[in-house]
C-alpha cells in the first residue's frame, strides 16, 4: 500500500483558511482519495481539552508564552501519534488545519520565544511527521484581523484578541519561513476572491503531485 500524503494549511486569522480547507478537501475526495482532516490544537480527546484551555477557558488567560508553546506541542505530539501517522500508514491523505509552522510563527515570532528552542520542541513533538506540502494563505494583517473579529462576534479567542502589531509580525514571519522553505511551502494570495484562491490551490497541488501518487 502506498503511504498517504500530508498537506497542511497555514495563515493568520481571517485569511479564509477554513473556507478553503472545506473546498479543497471536497475536491480532493472527488478525485477518489481517502482524506482525513485534522485541526490544531485538538483532534484527539486530550488535544480538544488543551484547545479549550488555550482558546476559551478563563483559566488560560494567565498562561505564559512558554506554557502556551508546550501545550501546543503536547496537543500536536498526541495528534501525530494517535491520528496522523496511523492514517498516513493506511494510505490516507491527511489535511491539517495548522501544524508545526503555527508554533514556529505564533510562539517563536509573535511571542518572541527563542527560535532554536521552538524548533527543538517542534521536532520532538512531530517526529517523522512533516507535511509534504504546506499552503500558506497570505493576507495583509489589517484585513485578516478585521475579518476574524467580525466573524467571531463577541466570542474572541485569545489569539484574535491580540493587537494588530502582533498579526503584522506573524505575517512577516510566515513569509520569511516560506522564503526559507520554498520546496515545501507554497504561498497563496488570499486577497483574491474565493474562487481564485481555490483555483490557485488546485493548480499548485496538481503541479506538486502527479497522478502516480493518487
Amino acid at each position: 500500500m502506498q503511504r498517504g500524503k500530508f498537506i497542511s494549511f497555514e495563515g493568520s486569522e481571517g485569511c479564509g483558511k477554513s473556507t478553503q480547507i472545506r473546498r479543497f478537501v471536497d475536491w480532493l475526495r472527488g478525485t477518489g482519495r481517502e482524506v482525513l482532516v485534522t485541526r490544531e490544537p485538538g483532534g484527539t480527546a486530550a488535544g480538544e481539552k488543551i484547545r479549550h484551555l488555550l482558546q476559551h477557558d478563563s483559566d488560560g488567560e494567565g498562561l505564559t508564552p512558554e506554557s502556551e508553546l508546550l501545550l501546543f506541542a503536547a496537543s500536536r505530539a498526541q495528534l501525530v501519534r494517535e491520528v496522523i501517522l496511523p492514517a498516513l500508514d493506511r494510505g490516507v491523505w491527511v489535511v491539517a488545519d495548522r501544524f508545526l509552522d503555527s508554533t514556529t510563527i505564533y510562539q517563536g515570532v509573535g511571542r518572541g520565544l527563542d527560535r532554536e528552542a521552538v524548533q527543538r520542541i517542534n521536532a520532538f513533538a512531530v517526529g517523522a511527521a512533516l507535511p509534504d506540502l504546506t499552503f500558506l494563505l497570505d493576507l495583509d494583517a489589517a484585513t485578516g484581523h478585521a475579518r476574524a473579529v467580525a466573524a467571531s462576534g463577541d466570542q474572541h479567542d485569545r489569539m484574535e484578541s491580540q493587537p494588530l502589531a502582533f498579526f503584522e509580525k506573524v505575517r512577516r514571519g510566515y513569509l520569511e519561513l516560506a522564503a526559507a522553505e520554498p520546496s515545501r511551502i507554497a504561498v497563496i494570495d488570499a486577497g483574491q476572491g474565493i474562487e481564485e484562491v481555490f483555483d490557485d490551490l488546485v493548480r499548485t497541488f496538481e503541479a506538486r503531485f502527479t497522478a502516480t501518487t493518487a
